[in-house]
């Protein structure tokens, strides 16, 4: 049975339309300190509902679902709840899914198949506002938003301020699904240089998470068209 989290715990709603995964992500959650899991919901409709009853930090929720899939009921719970923290769980064959969802407020997404140490670092990353966006996804996500948005008809970007060209080598990379240490070895930078060049990039594309900012850059045109051997 779920329990109501003390003030300093992270209580989390998890959604997924099979028994097993449900109590797969429950046993997980519970063994790590400070995360509560508050319910569960075996749809959309109910994961709508419980959220209303329960009041969660952060959402675990399932994407292919009956009677609601997991797209629509992000779509509906940040309708009500702008702030809601929604991650998604996905498969590889997901990818235009998780898209949708990344569009309708999804905070990031996990694999099926993610350890618990990464389960809870992406739940505590959420909870304090962050994203979860795996690196071997997000060029997938990234590409699959090619194929679905039109070309833009200049480079121009919208920028708040335009980047430097340190900074577009870093989107570039980070569009490729690299993470910051990938990024850091490539471009012979340290970690946290690196760190502050993303930071710097969602600034000024006026994005709050990577994703957001790799799915950005190719609708404006950002990004190095790819070179040709």
């Amino acid at each position: 049975m779920s329990r109501k989290p003390a003030k300093s715990d992270i209580g989390v709603l998890i959604v997924d339309d099979q028994n097993l995964m449900r109590e797969g992500l429950r046993t997980l959650l519970e063994l790590e300190k400070g995360i509560v899991v508050v319910g569960e919901a075996a749809d959309g409709r109910g994961a709508v509902e419980a959220y209303a009853s329960r009041k969660p930090r952060v959402v675990l929720m399932d994407i292919k679902m009956p009677v609601m899939d997991g797209v629509e009921a992000t779509r509906r719970i940040r309708s009500t709840d702008p702030d809601a923290r929604i991650l998604m769980l996905t498969t590889f064959d997901e990818d235009a899914l998780v898209f949708e969802a990344i569009r309708a407020g999804a905070r990031g997404y996990l694999l099926k198949d993610v350890s618990g140490e990464k389960l809870a670092d992406a739940v505590r990353d959420v909870a304090k506002g962050g994203a979860a966006l795996p690196p071997q996804l997000t060029r997938r996500v990234v590409d699959a938003f090619a194929k679905l948005a039109p070309k833009p008809a200049g480079g121009g970007g919208g920028l708040v301020e335009p980047l430097s060209s340190r900074e577009r080598s870093v989107l570039d990379l980070l569009a490729a699904g690299l993470s910051n240490k990938e990024i850091a070895v490539r471009l012979c930078l340290a970690e946290g240089t690196v760190k502050n060049h993303v930071s710097s990039v969602l600034r000024k594309m006026g994005e709050r998470d990577r994703t957001r900012a790799a799915l950005a850059a190719r609708e404006r045109g950002l990004l190095e068209p790819p070179r040709r051997s």
